[in-house]
């Protein structure tokens, strides 16, 4: 259960993962265009709003410096009245706005100038509000359609896809991951797209009020743009570690809690104890490094803004004592110069939340790009009635390099019951995965009433079997929907058949609820015994063509055991039957029993036929049924 940190690795295509992303966005074609309409007249009334607050800044000063010349001379008297008294700035300051002495402040329009300003925001929030539903709506829709799709490769990897990892690692994809994805992109998306108009609004009107002041405004931007750049190459790393040890760090606690009774039993509370630290250590490393180097980014621009405002203030200051501009325009210049610089404040900000979404994005489209089992776009149908004569025609198999299974030959006829021993590793349960088709073979074949399984649909092949597992599999609801489970349109009565077939009928009886008694995927509630039983009656209601029972009566006592195994030879009749056992005694009444070691058949035949041949299954019976040593 031990989670070692690695270094941290290098995003695979971090421009890509964003296009990606934009690309599922804009399936939302018309809720992607409202956003960007609705952001383009919120952020171009926004925009207007400072030029109108200028606006109200000159009727001030215009009406204050008016109520201090006599009325009934005009402006131009004043002037020169100004410059004959030896005032020249001042002089050009009255010659550059717009005065009529005496007036004092025109507070009527004053009001209304206001008035339109406080209309004009609110309406651009109400646009903007807007856009933030639709935005909402958009992101919410991709990431269902993102669960979907998961949800989707989930069923069509192949198996040995989800054997090669970590349930936990897994489950941390499906869920994790894209819920980081869902809150990073509703976080970030409208509000990108809203600083990215206003940058460019505010650029525009800069440029109508000052081109010079634009100048200086924007002359650090490239530098900050650069550093930020930067950043990200050195954080996007670890946003990636942060992740990755996020979903071993719920690979190690799925593994813990799912087996608590092992661990308290074998007393490794403190080294699960320890295994958990140390994934959480990790998992803080990572974590505080790429919030620490991300976070950089926004005091780097907030250096940025403030050294914008300040030069922006001084040379204003010294334009409107020069008379070259209205103190009402370097007023909505600097305001502008604010919102100019806020809106990359506000994106260095998300940068790194965006990041964080996109490694989580990333991993959720490794599990996305995994390769899916082949389209079996020819399939065959299985030939109805399904008979059940099943062939393995010199198959070989192996998990890895090493061989498993070599040369391996075996035919079940219609209605025989073909039990298969053999010690731990011989690849009995190998052999049931082969025939459902959850591993290919790496040569030859095997077939079902003279088809080639290979030529099957999967899905079709699998309808005609039963499967009970040694590892029982429950889900979350009531004990008939459990049963039901591979009949869904299977009536009360059907499934109480099944039960009572399967002799669970009296104990789901004795519940206060009877069938309809709630339980959990862990079978919170009833036994490994009448976990089992309720697997069997399961498959007693499928009634499937062909069975495998793999250990099928490995959690029940003995005295079940026998009622059970009465109960199976009833469902095995007439049906071919797989079962794999290591209890030697459930199999003695098989048709044919096969015997395997390191993946070969080497005995085969009936029960008392073995016995007598004296060989493996011999030693195998001997070995089990012996009598303690005294």
């Amino acid at each position: 259960m031990s989670h070692q940190a690695g270094p941290p690795a290098k995003p695979a295509d971090f421009r890509g993962t964003f296009a990606r992303l934009l690309r599922r966005l804009f399936a939302e074609r018309v809720v992607v265009w409202g956003i960007v309409a609705f952001g383009f007249i919120g952020t171009a009334l926004s925009v207007v709003g400072p030029r109108i607050l200028g606006h109200a800044t000159d009727l001030v000063f215009d009406g204050f410096l008016s109520s201090r010349f006599p009325e009934g001379a005009t402006k131009e008297e004043v002037v020169e009245q100004l410059r004959q008294q030896g005032d020249d700035r001042l002089a050009q300051l009255i010659g550059s706005v717009d005065l009529t002495p005496g007036r004092g402040i025109d507070f009527t329009a004053l009001a209304w100038v206001l008035l339109g300003a406080v209309a004009l925001y609110l309406v651009a929030s109400l646009f903007t509000w807007f856009q933030g539903v639709l935005a909402t709506t958009a992101v919410q829709r991709m990431v269902a359609g993102l669960r979907r799709d998961v949800e989707d490769q989930v069923h069509h990897v192949p198996l040995s896809y989800l054997d090669g990892q970590e349930r936990g690692e897994i489950l941390s994809r499906t869920t994790n991951d894209i819920d980081n994805v869902a809150q990073s992109l509703q976080q970030t998306l409208s509000q990108m797209l809203t600083s990215l108009l206003m940058v460019l609004g505010t650029l525009i009107m800069m440029l109508t009020i000052s081109p010079l002041l634009t100048v200086i405004a924007v002359v650090t931007i490239p530098v900050a743009i650069v550093v930020t750049g930067q950043i990200m190459k050195r954080s996007q790393p670890q946003f990636i570690a942060q992740w990755t040890q996020t979903g071993r760090l719920n690979a190690h606690v799925e593994e813990t809690f799912t087996g608590h009774e092992v661990v308290k039993v074998f007393g490794r509370r403190e080294r699960a104890r320890e295994e958990f630290d140390a994934s959480n250590g990790a998992l803080f490393d990572a974590s505080f490094r790429a919030q620490f180097i991300s976070g950089v980014i926004q005091p780097v621009m907030m250096f940025v803004s403030n050294l914008n405002y300040v030069l922006v203030a001084v040379i204003g200051g010294v334009r409107v004592a020069s008379g070259t501009l209205s103190i009402g325009s370097v007023q909505a210049f600097i305001q502008y110069s604010r919102q100019f610089t806020q809106p990359l404040t506000q994106v260095a900000a998300m940068i790194n939340l965006l990041q964080s979404g996109l490694a989580s994005a990333e991993r959720v489209f490794g599990l996305l790009d995994e390769p899916r089992e082949p389209t079996e776009i020819d399939a065959r149908e299985p030939v109805q009635p399904v008979r059940g004569r099943v062939v393995f025609d010199d198959v070989s198999f192996s998990y890895t390099d090493e061989p498993l299974i070599e040369h391996l030959s075996l035919v079940a006829e219609p209605g025989q019951t073909i039990a298969i021993v053999g010690p731990t590793g011989a690849g009995k349960t190998t052999l049931t995965n082969l025939l459902l088709r959850f591993y290919d073979l790496d040569a030859g074949r095997i077939t079902l009433d003279g088809v080639d399984i290979a030529e099957l649909r999967r899905a079709d092949l699998r309808d005609q079997f039963g499967v009970v597992l040694q590892d029982t599999w429950l889900f979350s609801g009531t004990i008939g929907e459990n049963i039901a489970y591979g009949a869904e349109d299977a009536s009360p009565d059907d499934i109480a058949r099944a039960a009572e077939a399967a002799h669970v009928d009296h104990f789901v009886r004795t519940l206060p609820d009877g069938y309809e008694t709630r339980i959990d995927d862990d079978g919170g509630g009833v036994s490994a015994g009448q976990r089992q039983l309720l697997t069997i009656a399961r498959a007693f209601l499928a009634d499937p063509a062909i069975l495998i029972l793999d250990e099928a009566t490995s959690s029940v006592d003995t005295r079940t055991e026998t009622l059970v195994q009465e109960a199976m030879t009833r469902l095995r009749s007439g049906r071919t039957s797989f079962v794999v056992a290591h209890r030697l005694s459930t199999i003695r009444d098989a048709d044919h029993i096969v015997v395997m070691e390191h993946g070969a058949i080497v005995e085969q035949g009936t029960h008392d036929e073995l016995i007598e041949a004296g060989g493996a299954y011999q030693r195998l019976y001997a070995a089990q049924f012996a009598a303690p040593a005294s």
